[in-house]
């Protein structure tokens, strides 16, 4: 069933924070969503310290996120991330952005329910192609046709993200805009304490 939240002004930046608590807000979504730009630009309005989660597990491990999956495989690389986001969510609030996969595997996602609000930045597929094409650092996507492993990913993964609190677009516009979106989207969502789907 769509839900929709009801526009409203942004209120001021320590309301919000007053409103969350200790609760952090945790992005989630498929790679090229913008979860660190856009979580970086929410931490900034609402004067929080930001953590992306891929680059806290290159930082404990000393190797790159390809490495991991290289020397290790995907199912360690996922309990590394889920020892990392328990971690990270034991304390708040901050904003969290987290990989493509950390909502995906049930006992993280368990993890985030908790630890705050959940907000998946939805994008479609040209969006997301045209910003992961850029670089080869995806070990995800290192296939005969990434394009289509891509495609594959967002239709095995769309179900499980659409359970996050909060579900904003993530399109080719500006950061701010996407970031002031989501702010209203929280503002509305703390306030009336309702769930937001397309």
């Amino acid at each position: 069933m769509t839900h929709t939240i009801s526009s409203v002004a942004s209120p001021l930046p320590e309301r919000t924070r007053a409103l969350l608590k200790r609760r952090n807000l945790i992005f989630v979504g498929l790679m090229g969503a913008g979860k660190s730009a856009i979580g970086r630009l929410v931490a900034n309005q609402l004067g929080l310290s930001f953590v992306d989660t891929d680059h806290e597990i290159e930082r404990v491990s000393r190797m790159s996120i390809s490495e991991l999956f290289a020397t290790y495989g995907e199912a360690e690389f996922r309990a590394l991330e889920t020892r990392v986001i328990r971690r990270l969510l034991r304390s708040g609030p901050k904003v969290v952005s987290t990989g493509g996969g950390a909502f995906i595997n049930e006992k993280t996602r368990r993890q985030i329910e908790r630890g705050g609000i959940s907000i998946w930045l939805k994008a479609d597929l040209d969006v997301l192609w045209e910003r992961v094409n850029k670089r080869d650092n995806r070990p995800l996507l290192k296939t005969e046709n990434p394009k289509q492993t891509l495609e594959n990913l967002m239709n095995e993964r769309y179900p499980i993200y659409q359970r996050a609190n909060l579900t904003v677009v993530s399109r080719n516009v500006r950061a701010d805009v996407v970031g002031a979106e989501v702010l209203d989207a929280l503002n509305a969502y703390l306030t009336q304490g309702r769930k937001n789907h397309e």
